[in-house]
C-alpha cells in the first residue's frame, strides 16, 4: 500500500491510499482457500472444488470484500503510523470504478484531536459555599408530608361531605347522554378541595352522603388533554360509595410507623439528610463550575470543527424543542436564532473542557472500573421491563458507543473529584437562596468528556442547555396511601422503552394532570449553560 498526504491543516488530514491489485488477489486467495472445504459444487466431492472454479463463481464478490478489508486495514495502518487520533471516523471515497486486478485509489479524510497542552492544575483555588439545614424546613417539610399523606376514618352515618373529606364514588361521564370512553370507573376517592378533577366537578360533591346518587354538570376546560372533551358540556352520574372525614393528628411516632418507620425521629433524620445531600448537591455544582472557569480560562486550543457542530447540534435541538412548548413558538425561536453565535461558543468551550478532562483522567491514571461499570449498566437497565433489561444490557456490552454514553458522566467526576483534591479549599457558610442565586448568574459549559475509551464517533448525546437551579422539592414521599384512600386508580405505565409510551391519564382528571408534559421553559436572553452533565 502506497500513502500520500494530500491535506495537513489545522485539525484536518487527507490521504490518497493506492490498494494494489496483489493486495487484493492475496486476501482473495486466502479466502478461497478458507471457504473451499464447505464449498458444495454438482461431480465434486464436498471440499474438492478446484479453486479456479470457486474463483469464476464467486470471484466478484470476494473481490469486493478483498478491496473492502484492504481498505479498512490500510486506514488502521494509516492511522497507526502516522500516530493519529481520529475526532471522527474518517470519511472514504473510492475514485473511479473498480475493477478486478487493478489498483484501487482511495480518499481518506478526517479531523484529528488536537495536542492538548500540558494541563495547569497545581494552583487551582476554589471556594466551597456551605449551607446549614434550617430544622424550621425539616419541620416543614415533615408537616408537608404528613399533609399529603393524611388518614381518613369512617364518617357517623348521615355525614354530609365537606372539603377536606374523602368521597368514594362509582361513576359514568356522559356526553350528549352518551357515555364516553374513559368515563366510567368504580371505587375513585378523591378529596374535596384537592383540584384534582375538572374545575366545578369537587365543588358539587360538598354535602353528599354514603349512599346518594346524583348527577352533576360540568365543562371540560378548552385545553383538555383529549381533543374529543375539550370544551364539551358533559354529566356525571354518580353513586357515592363511602365518605370518609380527615383523622386527627400530625406527624408524631403512628404517623412515622404508618410509614415503615420506628420512629418520628428516624422520620425527621431521613429527611434531614435528604436535605443535606441536596444542598451538597447545590454546593458541588457551584465549585463544579467555578473548577470548569478556572481549566477554561488557563487554556486555549484548537478543537476539531466536527466535534463543535455536533454538540452545538445538541444544544440546538434542545432549544427548539422548548421553543417549540412555548405560547408563541415563532417570536421564541426568533429570540434564539439572535443569539445563536453565543450558543456555538458555548459548543466550543464544552468540546475543548470535555478534551482538557480527558487528557487530565488519562496522565493521572484516572479510570471507570469493570465493577463500576456493571454497576451503570445495572442502573441504566432499571428504567426498562424485566423482558427489555437482558437484551439492553446485552446491547451495551455489545456497542462500544453506548458504554461510552453510560460511562463518560461517572468518568468526569471521577476527575473533577481528582482536581477537588489537588485544589486549595476555603469554606463560606451561605444561604440556600444565595448558593442558588450563585449557581444561576454564572455562565458555564457542559464539557462532554472523551474517556481513554472514546472512540470519538458518536453525538454528544448528555450535552444539554441548562435551566436554573431547580427548586427543593419535599424530601420525603409517602411510600403509599391507606387502603380505601388512594386517589383514583391509574393505569400503569407501560415497561419503558424506546420510545416510551405515556401513560394514559382517565378522562375526569383535570388538564394539569401528572399525564400532560411539563411545560417547558421560556428561552431567556443569554440562558445560562449548566456546568453539570445531564445525568448530573
Amino acid at each position: 500500500m502506497q500513502t500520500v498526504e494530500t491535506l495537513n491543516e489545522g485539525l484536518k488530514r487527507a490521504y490518497t491510499l493506492t490498494i494494489t491489485a496483489a493486495e487484493v488477489d492475496a486476501k482473495v486467495d486466502a479466502e478461497v482457500k478458507r471457504v473451499a472445504p464447505t464449498i458444495k459444487m454438482p461431480g465434486f466431492r464436498p471440499g474438492k472444488v478446484p479453486a479456479n472454479l470457486i474463483r469464476k463463481m464467486h470471484g466478484e464478490a470476494l473481490s469486493q470484500d478483498a478491496l473492502n478489508s484492504s481498505i479498512q486495514d490500510g486506514i488502521q495502518t494509516l492511522i497507526a503510523e502516522q500516530k493519529l487520533r481520529p475526532a471522527t471516523a474518517p470519511q472514504v471515497s473510492l475514485e473511479g470504478d473498480y475493477a478486478p486486478g487493478k489498483d484501487a485509489s482511495v480518499t481518506v479524510s478526517l479531523e484529528v484531536l488536537p495536542d492538548v497542552p500540558a494541563p495547569a492544575i497545581d494552583d487551582l483555588k476554589l471556594e466551597r459555599l456551605t449551607v446549614p439545614v434550617d430544622e424550621a424546613v425539616v419541620d416543614q417539610q415533615l408537616e408537608q408530608l404528613a399533609s399529603n399523606n393524611k388518614h381518613h376514618d369512617d364518617a357517623e352515618e348521615g355525614h354530609a361531605a365537606a372539603t377536606g373529606d374523602l368521597v368514594v364514588m362509582d361513576f359514568v361521564g356522559k356526553v350528549d347522554g352518551v357515555a364516553f370512553d374513559g368515563g366510567t370507573g368504580e371505587g375513585m376517592a378523591i378529596e374535596i378541595g384537592s383540584g384534582r378533577l375538572i374545575p366545578g366537578f369537587e365543588d358539587q360533591l360538598v354535602g353528599v352522603k354514603k349512599g346518594d346518587e346524583k348527577t352533576i354538570n360540568v365543562t371540560f376546560p378548552d385545553d383538555y388533554q383529549a381533543e374529543n372533551l375539550k370544551g364539551a358540556a358533559a354529566t356525571f352520574d354518580l353513586k357515592i360509595t363511602d365518605v370518609k372525614v380527615p383523622a386527627e393528628g400530625g406527624p408524631d411516632d403512628e404517623f412515622a410507623k404508618s410509614l415503615g418507620l420506628e420512629s418520628l425521629e428516624q422520620l425527621r433524620g431521613l429527611i434531614k439528610g435528604q436535605i443535606e445531600q441536596e444542598l451538597n448537591g447545590l454546593t458541588r455544582t457551584h465549585m463544579k463550575r467555578k473548577l470548569l472557569d478556572q481549566l477554561a480560562a488557563g487554556h486555549d486550543f484548537d478543537v476539531p470543527p466536527s466535534m463543535v457542530e455536533a454538540e452545538f447540534e445538541q444544544i440546538w435541538a434542545q432549544l427548539q424543542h422548548e421553543a417549540g412548548h412555548e405560547a408563541d413558538p415563532e417570536a421564541a425561536r426568533a429570540e434564539l436564532e439572535a443569539e445563536r453565535d453565543d450558543y456555538r461558543q458555548i459548543a466550543v468551550r464544552r468540546v475543548r473542557l470535555g478534551l482538557l478532562l480527558s487528557e487530565i483522567g488519562q496522565k493521572n491514571g484516572i479510570e471507570v472500573t469493570q465493577q463500576e461499570m456493571q454497576r451503570l449498566i445495572m442502573q441504566a437497565a432499571q428504567q426498562y421491563g424485566p423482558e427489555d433489561r437482558q437484551r439492553f444490557m446485552q446491547y451495551v456490552q455489545q456497542e462500544p458507543m453506548a458504554a461510552a454514553q453510560l460511562r463518560a458522566p461517572l468518568y468526569e467526576d471521577k476527575v473533577v473529584d481528582f482536581l477537588f483534591g489537588k485544589a486549595e479549599i476555603t469554606e463560606r457558610e451561605v444561604t440556600r437562596e444565595e448558593l442558588e442565586a450563585e449557581i444561576e448568574s454564572e455562565d458555564g459549559a457542559v464539557p462532554h468528556v472523551h474517556g481513554p475509551d472514546c472512540d470519538h464517533d458518536h453525538d454528544h448525546d448528555h450535552a444539554k442547555p441548562v435551566k436554573k437551579a431547580a427548586k427543593a422539592k419535599p424530601a420525603a414521599e409517602a411510600p403509599a396511601e391507606a387502603e380505601g384512600e388512594a386517589e383514583a386508580p391509574k393505569k400503569k405505565a407501560p415497561a419503558k422503552k424506546a420510545p416510551a409510551k405515556k401513560a394514559e391519564a382517565a378522562p375526569v382528571e383535570a388538564a394539569e394532570g401528572e399525564a400532560a408534559p411539563a411545560p417547558a421553559k421560556k428561552p431567556r436572553a443569554k440562558k445560562k449553560v449548566e456546568t453539570e452533565t445531564s445525568e448530573g
